[in-house]
């Protein structure tokens, strides 16, 4: 099993949840932030909080991973400065520093951008980019693009597939979360990009299932 796992973007909605669940975990959980002040939320979540900024040098967080969960986002403030180049800076340390297993937190409609709402363009084809240097990195990748996240108490069920569309549905941040996590030591979807919804399959079994013909 993955002993230490880096999270990007811990103090955000999504990455709280990867950060308690990892700190539940035999896992080590690092909690990376941005700012100082979030260090004791991170603490009492489980994390080891880890300072760094993704737009400049992240050497020192990814030191000593296993590998790394990307769940951090701009938030609509700098799409290209942080989720994509953010993300391609974190990608280049963990090739640099040999982590090779690397879970991408995307988001439904990057496969196709420019058919998607005009407000989230910019962000989904920083996405796409993303991903796309993600999978030509050499690491061992899986990305993961849910639809329109809520705040609701997770299920532990979703949908995953290949070609789920925005406006299908939602699903729960704290079940993105956890898909997240299980696709870390989950080997049917190393190599694999594929959306989530909400759904009825439990996520271990949801997941092995992908890659199925």
């Amino acid at each position: 099993m993955t002993e230490s796992v880096l999270i990007a973007g811990a103090h955000g909605g999504v990455g709280q949840h990867v950060t308690l669940l990892l700190g539940d975990s035999d896992r080590t959980a690092r909690a990376m932030v941005r700012d100082e002040s979030q260090v004791d939320e991170m603490e009492t979540l489980g994390g080891e909080p880890v300072v760094a900024d993704l737009t400049a040098d992240v050497d020192h967080a990814v030191e000593g991973c296993d590998a790394i969960v990307f769940a951090a986002g701009s938030s609509g403030d700098d799409v290209y400065g942080v989720d994509r180049d953010g993300a391609i800076n974190l990608i280049d340390a963990a090739v640099e520093a040999g982590v090779n297993r690397f879970v991408m937190l995307s988001s439904m409609g990057a496969d196709d951008p420019e058919s998607g709402p005009e407000p989230l363009r910019d962000y989904l084809i920083a996405k796409a980019e993303a991903d796309e240097y993600l999978r030509n990195s050499g690491l061992t990748y899986t990305i993961v693009r849910p639809g329109e996240l809520t705040d609701e108490e997770g299920t532990g069920t979703i949908r995953a597939s290949e070609g789920l569309e925005l406006g299908e549905g939602d699903i729960p941040r704290e079940d993105v979360a956890r898909t997240l996590v299980t696709a870390i030591d989950c080997e049917p979807v190393y190599g694999e990009t594929f959306e989530i919804l909400s759904g009825d399959d439990a996520i271990e079994d949801a997941l092995e299932a992908v890659s199925s013909p």
